[in-house]
Formats: C-alpha cells, sequence, structure tokens
C-alpha cells in the first residue's frame, strides 16, 4: 500500500513537490486554502531565470544606501512603521552580502539555477504546456556606461564560471530588437538561456492538472490545523481529517507563522511586489521581457497583456497594498514604450520569501519525523519550483539528492 503524503502550499514550488512524489509511488494531497497557483506564483515576471546564478544581495555602497533612505524609487519601497522589527532581518541580509560572504552563498545557490531548466522543461512536457513558454531569453537595458560596463564585466565572469551565455547589446540592437522601445540608453544584455512564461499562473495550473492525473488530489484545508498524529501527521480539511507519514510544508511566506506552531524559529522577511497588466497604444508590439535596470522595473509582454513589475516592497505580510512603486514604475515605461490602458481593476500585490542568506530552506526539520520544509525561495520561486520539487521528493523517498543541498538545510536556523 502507498504511504500517504501532505504537501501544504499549492504554489509552483508545492504542485512540483506534489508531481515528484506522486511519480516515486506515495499518495499525495495537495492542501491550500486557495486554488493552485494563486498567491505568490501568480504574480511573478514569468522568468525561468537559468542566468540568476547569483541571488539578489543587498545594496552595500553608503552612497545607494543613502539614496534608498529617502524612499522615493521604483526598486525598493518601505513602510516606515515598520522598519524597526525588520531591523535584524535586514542587518544579517546586509552582511550576508558583502563581496565575500556573496561570492561563497553564489556557488551554493548556482547548482539549484543550473538545472531550472531541464527541470521545468521535464513538466512542462508532461503536462503539454509548451504553448505557454517561448525560448529566447530576455534582456535587460542601462542608461549609462558605468552601470553597462559593470554589468557587461559581471555576465563575462558569470559565462566563464557558471556556463551563463549572453550577448552585448549596443544601441543599435536595442533599437532592432525593440523598434517601439524609445530612449537613450547605452547598451544592454540579452540573456540567452532563460525561458519565460506567457501565463505564470496557468503554468502552475497546468502542473495542478498533471499531477491529477498521476492520481494525485487537490482539497482546500488550513495549515494551522496540522499536528502530529502518532507516527505521522493530520491535518483538517474541507473533506475532513486527513492524516499522512510525510507532511511537506511549503508555503511561501507564510511558512514562519506555520513553523512557529510547531517550535521553529526562521528569519524569513518578506519582499512584496506588485504588478499591472496594459495595452500597447496603436499597433506598437513589445518583443521581449525588458529590464529598465536602472529604474527598477520589468515590462513582460504576456497573453493578459504587457505585465509591468516592481522591486521590492519591505513591509509586514499583511500591510494594505500601497503601490506607490507601481505609479513611479509606470510613469517611467511610459517614456521608453507606449503603454495604453490598465487592464486590471486593481494593482495585483504578491510577497517573496526570503531568508537572510538568500538560500532557500529545503530539507527534512530538525526536530520531528516525517516533516520537511520547502520555502524561502526569494525572486525565483517561479525558477526554482521543479528543481526544489524533485531534491526535496528524493531526500523523502532515501534516493541520493541529484545534487547538494547541504547550504539549504533547515539546521542552519533551527539546530
Amino acid at each position: 500500500m502507498a504511504k500517504n503524503a501532505i504537501v501544504l502550499g499549492a504554489g509552483i514550488v508545492g504542485v512540483s513537490t506534489a508531481i515528484h512524489l506522486q511519480r516515486r509511488g506515495r499518495q499525495v494531497t495537495l492542501i491550500d486554502r486557495k486554488d493552485p497557483g494563486n498567491e505568490t506564483s501568480f504574480g511573478n515576471a514569468g522568468l525561468i531565470q537559468r542566468e540568476g546564478v547569483a541571488p539578489y544581495g543587498f545594496p552595500q555602497q553608503l552612497g545607494l544606501l543613502l539614496r534608498y533612505a529617502l524612499n522615493n524609487r521604483i526598486d525598493a519601497h518601505y513602510h516606515l512603521r515598520t522598519l524597526p522589527s525588520q531591523i535584524a532581518f535586514l542587518a544579517r541580509y546586509w552582511w550576508n552580502s558583502n563581496a565575500r560572504r556573496h561570492a561563497i552563498i553564489t556557488r551554493a545557490y548556482a547548482p539549484l539555477i543550473e538545472n531550472s531548466i531541464v527541470e521545468h522543461k521535464d513538466l512542462i512536457e508532461a503536462s503539454q504546456a509548451e504553448g505557454l513558454i517561448r525560448k529566447d531569453g530576455w534582456i535587460k537595458i542601462f542608461r549609462t556606461e558605468a552601470k553597462r560596463d559593470g554589468a557587461f564585466a559581471e555576465a563575462a565572469l558569470w559565462q566563464n564560471e557558471f556556463g551563463v551565455e549572453y550577448d552585448s547589446l549596443t544601441p543599435a540592437d536595442i533599437a532592432r530588437m525593440e523598434p517601439h522601445m524609445t530612449g537613450d540608453f547605452a547598451g544592454g544584455i540579452h540573456w540567452r538561456d532563460p525561458w519565460s512564461v506567457l501565463d505564470p499562473h496557468a503554468l502552475t495550473s497546468a502542473y495542478r492538472r498533471y499531477f491529477e492525473s498521476l492520481g494525485g488530489r487537490f482539497v482546500t484545508g488550513d495549515a494551522a490545523s496540522l499536528g502530529p498524529f502518532g507516527s505521522g501527521w493530520k491535518i483538517m480539511t474541507a473533506e475532513g481529517p486527513l492524516e499522512a507519514e510525510d507532511t511537506v510544508m511549503a508555503l511561501g511566506p507564510w511558512a514562519a507563522v506555520a513553523t512557529r506552531r510547531l517550535g521553529y524559529s526562521f528569519p524569513l522577511g518578506v519582499k512584496r511586489g506588485y504588478h499591472m497588466h496594459y495595452a500597447a497604444e496603436g499597433n506598437a508590439v513589445l518583443h521581449n521581457w525588458t529590464l529598465d535596470a536602472e529604474r527598477g522595473y520589468l515590462l513582460a509582454p504576456m497573453n493578459r497583456g504587457i505585465r509591468l513589475t516592481t522591486g521590492a516592497e519591505f513591509a509586514t505580510l499583511d500591510a494594505p497594498k500601497t503601490p506607490v512603486q507601481l505609479d513611479r514604475a509606470e510613469a517611467v515605461a511610459r517614456t521608453i514604450f507606449p503603454l495604453g490602458g490598465r487592464l486590471d481593476p486593481e494593482p495585483w500585490m504578491g510577497a517573496r520569501p526570503c531568508t537572510p542568506d538568500m538560500m532557500p530552506v529545503i530539507g527534512k526539520a530538525p526536530r520531528h519525523q516525517g516533516l520537511w520544509f520547502a520555502f524561502g525561495h526569494a525572486h525565483h520561486g517561479l525558477t526554482l519550483g521543479p528543481v526544489t520539487g524533485r531534491v526535496l521528493a528524493e531526500l523523502i523517498t532515501g534516493e541520493t539528492p541529484f545534487i547538494d543541498i547541504a547550504a539549504c538545510s533547515p539546521q542552519r536556523f533551527n539546530p
């Protein structure tokens, strides 16, 4: 008889984990309070970032930190009232982002990223979701020569060490690739390896349907009702109580609260983000996912329209929406591309779960049998969902993990 398993959280990480456990002979129930893919996985930039070998660090330069303190930027915003409660997290994040520490973290992080495309490819083909995918990379544009040259040097290092492929772009190249975009750009980078997703929610939904075709099932339930029961776990769902030998917590930004009930303490911060979809004016077409690097917003040509995504907002998880970054970004974006009207009734907001050392939490709970963690993927939740799902399923079922995830161990925060 197949062992039962519960996966709490039906974002891209949870759905991917459920698939890999079901493939390995477990009878899996995926549980969430909402339908799969309706929280953080709904609103990302839609990039499977094979080039993202270095996690996003905290700025180190004093001058830049002072500019952020003015709180008037697109790429970062903070709630002054909640800043005191976040100081400890931000201080640890800043320390881990120094050049020496960040280089060490990048070498541990890169194997996750390096396998992102091949692991997504597996699930994309299995779920027949090829129509949602583009395989032509994305571009980053620069307004100043100094930023351009620094990015070129970094890209060359990443190519040499991690095999990331790119093209250096001249202003003429940008004009050729994006004929409806205007601006005094100094150049850019075309990352060739990443794939892009025309509808991230639809991709998670396709993975969910594939999971169900394997015999898995989805039910609604509340993670707060989870507790030890005999040698396993028990949770209340809309269909009644459910028991399982193994439980995976893939709860994204809500993981800190859920794990605290069981005696764990994870320094999980959140970076909130916003998006809005727009029509294009006239016959204008945006061909590429495009990051305006020195302003800190991204334009993505998705099925719904052109999605504009913002940087990071440092606030509590449940604070009211404050989409000031979106308004700032829209004003700048309209100067380089003919955006039309807004297509959504209100801005979407989500929260990226982040650890201060920029590594996700993947592995066995230190003090409980049959409890497993998979959260804290920050900006790369979509990118790393299938990688996380596979390696965690291998751990749970006693296989040798296909990559070393020692740096992701929950024990680094909970000995």
